[in-house]
This record gives C-alpha cells, sequence and structure tokens, in this order.
C-alpha cells in the first residue's frame, strides 16, 4: 500500500513560518521525483515546488525566495520549508510522488495551512 501522509500544517501568522513534511512508505522513494501542490477554496491546485530523484528543484514563481523543498531519501522524507508566509499562502497542502518508468502518481490527503493574524 502506497501511502503519502502530510503533517505541519496549521494556522501561523503572515510572516511566519512553517516547515510541512511528506513521509512516503510503499514506494522505492529515491526513483521519485517528489513535489507539493497546494489548493485555495475555489481556486485549482496548482504546483508549489518539486525536487526530483536527482536533486534538481523547481518553485513557482509566487514562492521562489521563501520556500524550499527539500528530500532525505533515509527517512523517505520530503520537506516543504516555508518562511515569510502570506495569507494568500492559505492552501491545503498536498504531496505528490511521481515515477516515469513506469508511471506512476500518487498523492497525499493534504494538510491544512492557514496564514491569517
Amino acid at each position: 500500500q502506497v501511502q503519502l501522509v502530510e503533517s505541519g500544517g496549521g494556522l501561523v501568522q503572515p510572516g511566519g513560518s512553517l516547515r510541512l513534511s511528506c513521509a512516503a512508505s510503499g514506494i522505492t522513494f529515491s526513483r521519485y521525483d517528489m513535489g507539493w501542490y497546494r489548493q485555495a477554496p475555489g481556486k485549482q491546485r496548482e504546483l508549489v515546488a518539486t525536487i526530483a530523484s536527482n536533486g534538481i528543484t523547481n518553485y513557482a514563481d509566487s514562492v521562489k525566495g521563501r520556500f524550499t523543498i527539500s528530500r532525505d531519501n533515509a527517512k523517505n522524507t520530503v520537506y516543504l520549508q516555508m518562511n515569510s508566509l502570506k495569507p494568500e499562502d492559505t492552501a491545503v497542502y498536498y504531496c505528490h510522488a511521481e515515477r516515469a518508468a513506469p508511471s506512476l502518481k500518487y498523492w497525499g490527503k493534504g494538510t491544512l495551512v492557514t496564514v491569517s493574524s
């Protein structure tokens, strides 16, 4: 059974920081490209950041310079360090795992991040 379990969400004030974690099981983690997506109410899910199996990272322009994605293959975990949080960062954040050969995609259930004073 494949599971992606997010944690670390919660309420934080604007300008604050939060670190999300996604623990994966049931997959050979090191072979997967990992990512974080988010979905605000009434909006489409959007890419936040990705980190490939080779370590290459990619960020949405809206979070570049504020968020950092990282992975610890020994712990089968991907992280999202979020700094300088803004109210518009409020969303459910989803962990994503993907591999190309064979083509497989998995999603976590999400963790809610609320940025509000």
